[in-house]
């Protein structure tokens, strides 16, 4: 369970002080329950990150074979089930993590800006305590606010500059209840993985999808100068050794080291409550991710 803010932890820094938020950029208005316009005011080509149908459907097949990251679904879970909901997941995708802790009874919205990933997530019958909003959530106006703010999955390194990251966590903050908390996630850069610039195409995932062999491709570009990394991913469907569907899609992300993300939060208003390094709540210096939880 979330320790609570008090608990001293090797994990959780102290004298983080709340600062005063900028100005919040005026959230995107449109009525309750609509889908919402996807801003673009990102700068960068490649914020747009709607996946395509190929890359939808085999989404969990894709995690399945990686399992990377691991823990992540009883992490958030566990935060749910404490805050007693309702619960708003950014970037809910497939509904990997946000399906299991909706079958828990709590009340949970899901945003997402990918049609074709909320059509998957529809196909999985979810229960009626779930509602989903095809939304970006750069800026994002959904009339209620809610106990629990989570962003899995690094779906917050897909906001490539400092205004969409602010106009983001100003949206989060308009959206929390009074007490409420925020937590996410983001890979913590290895500096030796991150050095080289590209990352030539490999093979990085196969499985199975009835008669059909699915495998996924990747290659890599790294910009040091903007902490941004662009993604190239290659599907491909076969049967009996022939080809016969294959999708690229390429997305950017932009990776976060430690200090930068607690100013960022302070930045907008945030306080740190607790910083882990893995989803069993280890020490960040010990992990392979950066799981931030803030109020």
């Amino acid at each position: 369970m979330f320790a609570h803010p008090n608990a001293k932890s090797p994990s959780r820094p102290t004298g983080l002080a709340r600062s005063s938020p900028e100005p919040r950029p005026r959230p995107i208005t449109e009525p309750f329950g609509q889908s919402v316009r996807l801003p673009t005011s990102t700068g960068h080509p490649m914020y747009d990150q709607t996946y395509d149908r190929l890359i939808a459907e085999h989404y969990d097949g894709t995690y399945d074979a990686q399992r990377t990251p691991s823990g992540d679904i009883d992490f958030y879970a566990d935060l749910a089930a404490q805050s007693g909901g309702p619960l708003l997941e950014l970037g809910c995708g497939t509904g990997r993590v946000l399906l299991p802790i909706a079958a828990t009874g709590i009340e949970c919205t899901g945003l997402d800006a990918s049609p074709a990933m909320l059509a998957v997530l529809r196909s999985k019958n979810p229960p009626s305590n779930l509602t989903l909003h095809h939304s970006t959530f750069e800026s994002f106006s959904l009339e209620r606010q809610f106990a629990l703010i989570t962003c899995p999955f690094r779906a917050f390194q897909h906001l490539i500059t400092i205004e969409a990251q602010l106009s983001c966590l100003a949206s989060i903050r308009a959206h929390l209840a009074p007490g409420g908390l925020f937590a996410f996630d983001v890979f913590d850069p290895d500096p030796a993985h991150m050095a080289a610039r590209t990352t030539p195409e490999s093979l990085d995932a196969t499985f199975s999808d009835g008669p059909d062999q699915i495998q996924r491709f990747n290659s890599v570009t790294r910009n040091h100068s903007t902490q941004t990394l662009e993604v190239l991913f290659r599907f491909e469907r076969t049967r009996d050794g022939q080809l016969l569907d294959s999708s690229t899609h390429t997305i950017a992300m932009r990776w976060f080291y430690r200090f930068e993300l607690e100013h960022l939060l302070a930045r907008a208003g945030f306080k740190l409550e607790a910083r882990y390094g893995s989803f069993d709540k280890q020490p960040q210096e010990a992990g392979r991710e950066i799981i931030m939880v803030a109020s």
